[in-house]
């Protein structure tokens, strides 16, 4: 693991670039850490949407929020295609969706995304700031396509937000397979008149995963609708089941 420029301090939380070696993969990350405190605290890691990037606004806004108020590491990287991983040429939503549809439906994808995750949670586990406390996973729509897979092959996922996704498209058999051996606390944020995934497919998805602690809500609104108190909603309900390290936070649990 290798740092890319200097930290910064914004939004009560210290951010910092940093790249992993993963096979013949460059996966390029963002760690958010609470200003002070030592590890080890809970990981979570941030998947982001089709089109997006590590450090789109939301997941900004998430990852700082995680650091500051609970104490948490939090992490993102770019997925396949995506941010810095971005081909020369793909620089409008049309040519980036294009290209993800494409890679969605590469045979390896999703091992090759999982393989990923797990070497940059090897990566962070290591540093002090971090170390060894439990792991969370937070994604919606491309943030659940390739997380469902990661929380099935990792252990150390202790709870899971997903959503904006049903059982569709090239990896439907492999995503229905993983979230039935999924048996964490499972949150799922579903949009009730999403116009990408079908309603149907997406309780069908809801209804594969094993958990026993399991709930999902839903909004009306398309896709890209979801409103900002589930944002909220769903930093709660990793925090009460990852435990805050200290921070204002651990108070609304």
């Amino acid at each position: 693991m290798r740092w890319t420029g200097e930290a910064e301090t914004a939004g009560g939380a210290r951010e910092r670039g940093f790249e992993v070696d993963v096979e013949d993969r460059l996966v390029p990350g963002v760690l958010w850490l609470p200003e002070a405190g030592p590890g080890p605290r809970p990981l979570v890691l941030l998947g982001h949407g089709a089109t997006r990037h590590k450090r789109i606004d939301y997941l900004v806004a998430l990852g700082r929020r995680l650091a500051r108020d609970f104490g948490f590491a939090v992490a993102a990287i770019d997925g396949p295609g995506h941010g810095d991983r971005r081909a020369p040429g793909n620089d409008d939503d049309i040519a980036l969706f294009s290209a993800f549809l494409a890679e969605w439906s590469r045979e390896g994808t999703t091992d090759d995304m999982v393989a990923d995750w797990r070497a940059t949670v090897d990566a962070l586990r290591r540093l002090d700031e971090v170390g060894d406390g439990p792991v969370g996973y937070w994604g919606l729509s491309m943030g659940t396509i390739y997380g469902v897979p990661m929380v099935a092959a990792d252990p150390r996922v202790r709870v899971a937000v997903f959503g904006l996704m049903g059982l569709v498209g090239p990896t439907r058999d492999r995503m229905a397979a993983d979230a039935a051996s999924i048996t964490c606390p499972v949150h799922f944020v579903l949009q009730w008149d999403d116009s990408l995934i079908p309603r149907p497919e997406s309780l069908e998805l809801f209804d594969a995963f094993s958990s026993v602690d399991k709930r999902l809500h839903a909004h009306p609104g398309d896709h890209t609708d979801v409103p900002v108190e589930e944002i909220a909603f769903s930093a709660r309900f990793l925090a009460r089941h990852l435990g805050a390290h200290g921070g204002d936070g651990a108070d609304e649990l």
